[in-house]
Parts: C-alpha cells; structure tokens; sequence
C-alpha cells in the first residue's frame, strides 16, 4: 500500500489553490474586490488539475487533490461573499450620494 501511495504524484498548484481560496475567504470581509479577484484565481486555477485528477485518479495523490477541492469550495465562497459585499458598498455609497444631492435639491 505505502509503495504504490509513493509513487503516485502531487497535482500540480494543489496547495496555491488552497492558499488562494483561504486568502479569498480572509480578504472578501475586509476587501471586497481583492477577494473577488482571489477567488476567481483560486476556481480557474484549479480546474485543469482537478480535470487532470477525474480522468486519472490512480496517478496521483489523494490529498492534493483534497487540498486542490478545499481551495476551490473557499474560493466559491469567497466570490459569493465579495459579490454580496461589493455589492452593500455599491448601494451604500449610491445612498449616500442619493441622499447628498436630495438634501443639496431641497435646501437650494
């Protein structure tokens, strides 16, 4: 068992998509856009690994490939909540410019 694990190989940017996808999900509370943009990076990274993976299975690792899968849920999750924030701060900064002009219209 150990001999045929020890010849099996790692899946290439297994780790920089868990790295990614864990930054996206730090950053996407704080920085909408910077963990947008760390998401987006950590899904397309991993798709050509994760393809490689499904059609040969038995050439590599089995946990870079659930580094490779961890990565890429985080990064999903982490595009879905820098939308959701980027999106408040977009409506925010819209009320307040609503608001500013509103106020400038019936003082003036």
């Amino acid at each position: 068992m150990e001999i045929t694990e020890m010849k099996k190989k790692d899946l290439p940017n297994a780790t920089a998509v868990l790295v990614l996808g864990i930054l996206s999900l730090v950053f996407c509370w704080c920085y909408g856009f910077v963990g947008l943009i760390l998401g987006i990076l950590a899904v397309a990274i991993a798709s050509a690994p994760r393809k490689a993976y499904l059609e040969h299975p038995e050439e590599y690792t089995e946990i870079s490939y659930k580094n490779l899968s961890a990565g890429r849920v985080c990064g999903i999750i982490g595009i879905c909540v820098a939308l959701a924030v980027v999106a408040f701060v977009i409506l925010v900064v819209l009320g307040v410019t609503a608001l500013g002009v509103g106020s400038a219209l019936m003082l003036g």
